[in-house]
């Protein structure tokens, strides 16, 4: 295993040597929650979200990017135009740190080793895993559970801009489908617990990440060769 580790990363150092065109950044905006509890509006921020940024641009029109952000979700029954769920005043925090892998896709190209301002929508997606708590309701008093890991889609959209010769700035949003039904302790997966969930346990839960990244390009100028 641990020469597997090392083969990587020394094949990450040559990577990095080569011909290629690279981005290493920050990513800093806002989070929400649709689900169960509270409003169920699918840009609305309320917590900070925060997390590091790289991409490893493979032509003028695609790139493979990595990430990692953390958030804490959280939502208010109170804050709902719902009046049933106001009347059941139910609330949650729960604290995510997730790592994204995938596809950024630019709809023009974006070569900068070109010398002039360049703009350009773009989509990423790929595959998010993410931690959590595995929460619970008593009543109406929210349970700290174990630690869980689950698997997420990313469907973003942005755009970009080289602002000066070597930083990007992008502003984006990001709703990510997750596999549980479980962020706001609704529906917990331990079956002594059935008794316990609510709200529609059919349908899982979705967070929003809505923010910017500013990202510093360095690396060899490429050859974009097909």
């Amino acid at each position: 295993m641990n020469r597997l580790i090392l083969l990587f990363f020394a094949l990450l150092v040559s990577n990095l040597s080569t011909a290629q065109i690279h981005e290493l950044g920050v990513w800093i905006g806002g989070s929400n929650y649709i689900g169960d509890i509270g409003p169920t509006r699918y840009i609305a921020p309320n917590n900070l979200a925060y997390g590091l940024i790289y991409k490893w641009n493979k032509s003028p029109r695609h790139a493979w990017r990595f990430s990692y952000t953390q958030t804490q979700l959280e939502a208010f029954d109170t804050k709902s135009d719902n009046s049933a769920k106001k009347q059941r005043g139910l609330s949650f925090k729960n604290d995510i740190k997730e790592f994204s892998a995938g596809l950024e896709f630019n709809f023009q190209d974006f070569n900068l080793f070109e010398n002039q301002n360049k703009v350009t929508p773009y989509i990423y997606s790929g595959l998010t895993y993410f931690v959590y708590n595995e929460n619970f309701f008593l009543g109406k008093n929210l349970k700290e559970g174990y630690l869980n890991g689950q698997f997420a889609i990313p469907m973003v959209v942005g755009i970009k801009s080289n602002i000066t010769e070597n930083l990007i700035l992008a502003a984006e949003i990001g709703a990510k489908y997750t596999f549980t039904d479980n962020l706001d302790g609704s529906n917990p997966k331990n079956d002594d617990f059935e008794s316990l969930r609510f709200g529609n346990i059919d349908t899982n839960d979705w967070y929003v990440f809505t923010g910017v990244t500013l990202t510093y390009t360095f690396g060899n100028k490429p050859c974009y060769c097909r």
